[in-house]
This record gives structure tokens, sequence and C-alpha cells, in this order.
């Protein structure tokens, strides 16, 4: 599943070169150019990231964020801006923003802000997949309120899938990620893992032959 973005920018120019980055890397985006536009969109859609612009027409890209918090969006925000004075950085974080990057932007460094930030995302909160919740701070899976006997590197595994968002996860990559390097990973261990998963997520998981595998509509 693609990660949906919204982008708030009012030069055009700038907007469309966002798009076009972002959308090779495979997001899933809405850009308007004023900040109303931008919330009667977060009315109609569930977005994964916000990336505003400060300076606006009508009203300033805090003065939105401050609108989403008050209603209760924790949607994750990051300011695109030229502004530089320490006293705008203040009064973003302070509204709620998660990030700030000054004009012009590096794009790889924008990229890997978005993918930091949605890490923490997914490793702080609870996900919901059908009638299961994983509660991800702790690492610990329920079905219906009720645990579900699994071992920390089955459930760490669980987490790799999910934050693959639907993407392809590789064999060598689930050896990395679960094993340290004084450890034997180990292929069996592996599918042995996936069995489980299996088990409790028939619907979900494919195996990619050669590759890996691919864990698919996690919203259930």
């Amino acid at each position: 599943m693609a990660v949906r973005v919204l982008i708030l920018e009012d030069d055009k120019l700038f907007n469309e070169t966002l798009q076009d980055f972002l959308e090779e890397e495979g997001y899933a985006l809405d850009a308007v150019m004023d900040p109303y536009s931008a919330l009667d969109l977060t009315y109609e859609k569930k977005y994964d990231l916000y990336l505003f612009d400060v300076n606006l027409p009508y009203e300033s890209g805090f003065d939105l964020l401050g609108k989403l918090r008050s209603a209760g969006d924790i949607t994750p925000t990051i300011f695109l801006t030229s502004r530089d004075d320490k006293e705008s950085l203040v009064e973003g974080y302070s509204l709620g923003g998660d990030d700030y990057m000054k004009k012009p932007i590096d794009f790889d460094e924008l990229q890997l802000r978005i993918e930091a930030l949605l890490r923490r995302q997914t490793r702080t909160q609870n996900v919901k997949i059908g009638e299961y919740t994983l509660d991800v701070k702790n690492k610990t899976l329920f079905y219906q309120g009720e645990e579900v006997d699994l071992t920390i590197k089955v459930i760490e595994l669980l987490m790799l899938f999910i934050q693959s968002r639907g993407d392809v996860v590789t064999s060598e990559f689930i050896k990395e990620q679960l094993w340290t390097a004084n450890q034997m990973p180990s292929d069996g261990s592996i599918r042995v893992y996936v069995t489980q998963l299996k088990k409790l997520f028939p619907d979900h998981i494919s195996n990619i032959r050669g590759v890996g595998y691919k864990f698919e509509d996690i919203d259930g």
C-alpha cells in the first residue's frame, strides 16, 4: 500500500517538482497551492504524511497545522520553508510539526527524512490488521483483546512486513534485520516464522519465489 502524501506549496514550479520526485519514489500524492484546499482534502482522505509550506496565501502552514492538531489530526508533518529564524522553528515544532527543512530542499535528504519519520510513527503506534492489533512498542499481538502467543522474532518479522507497506521484503533483508552480527541467520527459521504468520493472516502474505515475501492490505 503506497504512502499517501498531501503537498501544500504555493510555488507552482516547486510544487510540481515535489510531485515528480515523490511519484518516482512510489508515493501516492495530492497537491494543492492554498491552505483552504488542503483543509478540504484532510476531511475527505486519510494521509500518512503532510508536506506543508509555511508562507502561503490567506494563512500560514503553521495556522493550518494548528487547526488540524486542535481537531485531533496527528498526521506526521514536515514543514518546507525559506524561513530560517529560530522563532519560526520553535513555532513550527510547538504547533505539532515533526520536522523542518529549509529551502532549497535537497530531495535525497527529504526522502531520508520522510522514511525516518514514517518508521518512527510505525514503531510507536498500535497497528490494526483485521481482528488483530499489533502493539508495536511492546512487540505484542492481540486478537480481539487477547494476547497471541508469538516469539519476538515472529513479531519483528510482522513489523518488517507492515513497514514495507506492500513492497517485497527480501529474504536477505529479513536476515539483516532479525539477526545480529554474531548470530547465524537461518532460511529454515524464516520459513517457520512466515508459516506462523500465514496461519494468522492467510490472505495477506504471498511468497515471491527466489526473492522473499509480500504482505498486503494491512488495513484489513
